[in-house]
């Protein structure tokens, strides 16, 4: 939101009409000269030298006068927006460090939410804590309204980034364990990202009729209401129930659903109850993530890919606010460009395998962040086009990485896998808004920073698993694991590495 430096209080005096429109000094902001909005020359020495007769830049060198703080407040534009949280509670000038933290306060609760929810759900079930963490996004986001200060207006917003990345998570785990086959990898692609995408559209057009910050937040916490009757048509997950020994509620489930399409179950689903129940007794906990060699090494690489991936689509939605003077438009570009992504993901995980897919994103991503450089000043088109470019990939990527994790790890440590991977990467989403600041020094140290991470990541995952058209697994026996690959480099002849991920 734009604002302005306003000098109220020097209008009661005795000023001349020089130093009235002298008394705000001028600064060189990007190559231009504007009038500072935090700060003016010090009112009793202008207010001395008026009385004086002496006229700014021919009797008084402006250059010389001490110059304070602005203490009367600023004047908000409200030709685009009517309120913001900024301007609620003047989060400018020597405040103007709480803007990008606000912004990482976000995601430090969908960091605390993805650790804390996946960890929940995988001991009391995908249901109760998919409708638990919406109920809680939907109620702090309302009572984010009545914030009466910046500090709790953080504390409202953590909790409700909390409950949304827990519900996002949740429902999908779920859906990747009710659904199989075709069907799983249209939801873990199309399915749940469409809706993200047709969400995010959608907002400007909520923002653009509702201008006001606290209506457009009301207008966003009331959608979780429908929530309600969806819970009686979801059911818990029989995956997980069967990873709990409750292979009865399981079977009932599944009965339900073959009666519902109209299959006939066979007599057996599940097997001999007792050997279920065996089964069964293995628990998972969050330590298995890092217990043995093999997983510990898919867990790390994972981190780093999900960091990429994670602080390059935060930073390149940040900013795109930049691609077009229209606040409204360019949150419809980057969410319009997020629809192929979402497409081409849905392509690449039926027909071609998970690294190779890795591969070609973030060959994409990291190429056109570097080439941003390289364009002429005059062609922004072009620059605007590379920066979508790398947007795209990123998105597919980060729709990838949500299928490709719920493959690698079993029932019992999936939804604890996916919500710690998630965790770790908001470390990065995080630091997004400050890397966006890097900006003052080089015009396209954020992308190259990006680019830099994206083929950094592009080696990381020459190292993972492959998991193309094959079964989730049940327990951390069956995750799959690195293929013994050959390497000439060591010696002349033909070594063969040993399998270090076993």
């Amino acid at each position: 939101m734009e604002f302005q430096n306003t000098t109220a209080l020097s209008l009661r005096f005795n000023l001349t009409e020089e130093w009235r429109a002298a008394i705000i000094p001028i600064e060189v902001l990007n190559g231009k000269q504007e009038l500072s909005r935090c700060s003016r020359y010090r009112l009793d020495v202008v207010l001395n030298l008026s009385a004086q007769g002496l006229n700014p830049g021919v009797d008084v060198n402006l250059t010389d006068l001490h110059q304070e703080s602005c203490v009367d407040g600023w004047n908000y534009s409200k030709d685009i927006y009517q309120s913001t949280f900024v301007s609620e509670f003047n989060l400018v000038c020597k405040d103007q460090w709480k803007q990008p933290f606000t912004s990482s306060i976000n995601f430090v609760g969908v960091l605390f939410g993805s650790f804390v929810s996946g960890q929940l759900s995988d001991r009391f079930g995908r249901k109760p804590v998919l409708f638990v963490t919406m109920a809680v996004q939907t109620i702090f986001s309302f009572v984010t309204i009545f914030s009466p200060s910046w500090t709790v207006l953080c504390i409202l917003i953590f909790l409700a980034s909390s409950g949304q990345i827990g519900n996002y998570v949740a429902g999908f785990v779920l859906g990747c364990e009710i659904l199989s086959g075709n069907a799983r990898v249209l939801f873990s692609s199309l399915g749940i990202s469409l809706g993200f995408s047709i969400g995010y559209m959608i907002l400007p057009l909520f923002a653009f009729f509702l201008r006001d910050w606290k209506s457009l937040q009301l207008g966003l916490a009331v959608p979780g209401l429908l929530y309600i009757p969806m819970w009686w048509m979801i059911t818990e997950s029989p995956r997980w129930l069967l990873s709990q020994g409750r292979a009865e509620e399981a079977e009932a489930i599944l009965r339900n659903a073959a009666k519902k399409n109209k299959i006939e179950a066979p007599d057996v689903i599940f097997g001999d109850p007792k050997e279920v129940n065996i089964q069964a007794k293995q628990q998972y906990h969050i330590i298995d993530l890092i217990r043995t060699l093999h997983v510990r090494n898919t867990t790390f690489l994972l981190f780093l890919l999900w960091v990429t991936v994670a602080t390059g689509y935060v930073g390149l939605s940040i900013n795109t606010a930049q691609l077009h003077p229209n606040p409204y438009l360019s949150c419809f570009l980057s969410a319009v460009v997020e629809v192929p992504a979402y497409i081409s993901s849905w392509l690449a995980l039926q027909y071609i395998s998970r690294r190779l897919s890795f591969v070609c994103i973030l060959v994409v991503a990291g190429s056109s962040l570097y080439l941003i450089q390289l364009v002429p000043e005059g062609l922004s088109g072009v620059t605007i086009a590379l920066e979508m470019l790398g947007k795209f990939a990123i998105t597919a990527g980060a729709t990838l990485v949500y299928a490709y994790t719920a493959e690698i790890y079993p029932t019992g440590l999936r939804n604890t896998g996916t919500a710690v991977c998630g965790s770790v990467s908001r470390m990065g989403s995080i630091l997004s808004p400050f890397l966006l600041s890097l900006s003052v020094y080089y015009k396209f140290m954020p992308q190259l920073v990006l680019g830099t991470l994206a083929f950094v990541s592009l080696f990381t995952t020459l190292f993972m698993p492959e998991t193309f058209k094959k079964p989730l697994p049940q327990c951390i026996e069956e995750m799959p694991k690195r293929k013994r690959f050959k390497c000439p480099f060591f010696t002349r002849k033909e070594v063969v590495l040993k399998e270090s991920w076993l």
